[in-house]
């Protein structure tokens, strides 16, 4: 894991504990205002927005999103602050996602500006010359040879090379005579990039790969583990789209993998790497990139604090606070090391922001648009009853803190939280 926070530029994966008492769940949300302009006033710090549940409900933006991007932005449409998309949804280009935001919200958004769940997988350089199945929808083949990776295979080109896997649905069995299988060079990788259309396919086809070792022509044999390696990302349960209710996300597909693995194996299906928030990477990745937006923006001071506004507590506001968490606990290592190393007190801690400055922390907004609903504000007199008998939604390998999925404010919405922040950073409204 160390080698990859190096490729990222001394990426500085980062979690900060939430300080007690520091919630702020409103009864009610009232909007702070609606055509006022932000002015930063030479504060440091950046925004990081999720797009589903936040700025839009599937195909459908939520109409506080347009008003609060046009107050983000001065007259000249250069952002006040930096501003940094991260999503889960990965089965487009970056270029589609920001013209599409750029349509949606009326603002210029660049592809450097838009993090989806495959985006840190530029940086598994290790895979990118190996033969690796990918498993999603949409572009999935450019998506993959975008992010460096040379031989790729999809799923319906393993399917048609060996026609015999895929049997569930009878339509598509073979018909007549069966075409000879081809032999395809063994598989050394498996990549999920996001839920695809059809799960039985998927589901049959990878674990045919998984069971021969990259070999799904072969008779399984004994079993070969821990199995080839599998980078998964995304790993969201649910999502919201237009529907009253949320959806199932790619996280629901990898919990029909993993246990379809271990019903037949006995074994738990183990990932290389599990990518997408609430990860670490991809947090870190977030924070390269709102620096980078900090410089075109001729900032010259690092960015000290971010503020990251999304709508699902077990994916946003737990890796935010995650994030958070990581990034006192590393300042606290690095004050160390400089005092023990002779340091004189009151240096500045991290050196220039192309350096490997850490923000000092990272506050998790939650808005009520999206997966996480309104009624839920309503808290039990015991908070912490509400968070210990709370069901956990994340991904099996991560180790459930209740205390990550509280965030540091709960507003109504992406305007409200934009306001807030302004608010929380002494900032003027014109």
């Amino acid at each position: 894991m160390a080698e990859l926070f190096c490729k990222l530029n001394a990426l500085k994966l980062g979690f900060q504990a939430v300080k007690p008492g520091g919630f702020l769940f409103p009864r009610r949300c009232t909007p702070l205002g609606t055509h006022r302009r932000y002015i930063n006033n030479q504060t440091s710090f950046g925004l990081l927005f999720d797009i589903d549940g936040v700025l839009a409900r599937g195909r459908t933006p939520i109409p506080a999103a347009k008003q609060c991007f046009r107050n983000l932005v001065d007259r000249n449409g250069k952002y006040r602050v930096p501003v940094v998309f991260v999503t889960n949804a990965g089965n487009c280009m970056r270029q589609a996602k920001a013209e599409q935001l750029s349509h949606m919200l009326e603002v210029e958004v660049s592809p450097d500006q838009v993090i989806l769940s495959h985006s840190p997988l530029r940086i598994f350089t290790k895979f990118h010359s190996k033969h690796v199945l990918v498993s999603g929808q949409g572009p999935i083949m450019e998506v993959a040879q975008n992010m460096g990776f040379q031989n790729v295979v999809t799923v319906d080109m393993l399917r048609e090379a060996y026609p015999l896997l895929d049997m569930v649905d009878h339509n598509r069995r073979p018909k007549g005579t069966i075409p000879p299988s081809k032999d395809l060079p063994p598989i050394e990788a498996v990549i999920l990039f996001g839920e695809p259309i059809r799960w039985e396919t998927n589901l049959q086809l990878i674990v045919d790969v998984l069971l021969t070792h990259g070999k799904p022509g072969n008779a399984v044999g004994s079993l070969q583990y821990p199995h080839i390696p599998v980078l998964a990302c995304n790993m969201d349960l649910l999502w919201m789209a237009e529907a009253r209710n949320p959806r199932f996300g790619h996280g629901m597909f990898l919990v029909c993998l993993e246990n379809i693995y271990k019903k037949i194996t006995g074994c738990e299906l183990k990932y290389e790497a599990l990518i997408g928030k609430p990860s670490l990477v991809t947090y870190n990745y977030a924070e390269l990139l709102i620096r980078q937006e900090a410089e075109k923006l001729g900032w010259t001071e690092p960015v000290e604090r971010l503020y990251a506004i999304g709508d699902n507590p077990m994916a946003d506001i737990y890796g935010a606070n995650l994030y958070n968490r990581y990034l006192q606990e590393s300042r606290e290592a690095q004050t160390k090391a400089k005092v023990k190393g002779g340091v004189v007190g009151g240096a500045k801690l991290g050196g220039s922001q192309g350096g490997g400055h850490l923000p000092e922390s990272c506050r998790s907004i939650l808005v009520c648009t999206g997966v996480y609903s309104r009624e839920q504000q309503d808290l039990p007199p015991d908070p912490l009853q509400a968070v210990t008998e709370r069901v956990f939604h994340g991904h099996r390998d991560f180790r459930f803190d209740p205390s990550l999925a509280d965030p540091s404010f709960v507003v109504q919405d992406v305007q409200e939280a934009v306001e807030l922040v302004f608010k929380q950073e002494g900032c003027q409204l014109e």
